[in-house]
């Protein structure tokens, strides 16, 4: 069991880690790597992650606690159906243009590396996007509940076009350098929402 001490270096080492694999990705981030990163000792590192494999999933979960911690959690203290849906939509704009990844959207680079690799690093971000795409789902869902968006609407299909944004986004603002990335992706989202 880890100390208060063991468990505070734990996360800083993972927070490192998901900075360093922003830059040079998941599969380029190794105990090796890490060590180097941390002027730690291989074999230091190795007694807290076993496998480069492990390390990699560790860092995907953290990532994924960082983002529900800024992202989701706040979002979902919004009042269901639309306010929600807005709130889910602008703090994900938000973690995107001001994340603290020096590379850029970790899930987004690591979807690209791992989209045809089999494996458990593969099956774990799978998992990880399946259970926000089912966040944006359940949260339009409840729209459609509280009467804020029509009854025919497909929850499914909604968070598949507003993933499809954040993806134009991203390669808009990271890639293209676009100055209105932001506003165009702000201007795809307004049209996304169904009037009632």
């Amino acid at each position: 069991m880890l100390t208060a001490k063991g468990a505070d270096t734990r996360q800083a080492v993972l927070e490192r880690a998901v900075a360093l694999a922003s830059r040079v990705g998941l599969g380029g981030l190794t105990i090796g790597t890490l060590a180097d990163e941390l002027h730690l000792s291989k074999s230091g590192l190795f007694g807290h992650f076993r496998s480069k494999e492990a390390l990699q999933i560790q860092v995907l979960d953290h990532a994924a606690a960082r983002f529900v911690e800024a992202v989701v959690r706040p979002a979902l203290a919004q009042p269901r159906g639309e306010p929600r849906v807005r709130s889910l939509f602008h703090r994900w704009l938000d973690w995107a243009r001001s994340s603290p990844m020096p590379g850029g959207c970790l899930f987004v680079a690591a979807a690209t590396e791992l989209d045809d690799k089999e494996g458990p690093v593969h099956d774990r971000l799978q998992q990880l996007q399946r259970e926000w795409l089912g966040v944006i789902a359940t949260s339009f869902q409840k729209g459609i509940e509280e009467g804020h968006f029509p009854e025919d609407e497909d929850p499914d299909q909604f968070a598949h076009d507003l993933y499809g944004v954040m993806l134009a986004y991203h390669h808009a603002h990271r890639l293209l350098r676009d100055p209105k990335a932001e506003a165009r992706a702000r201007h795809a989202f307004q049209k996304l929402l169904p009037d009632r």
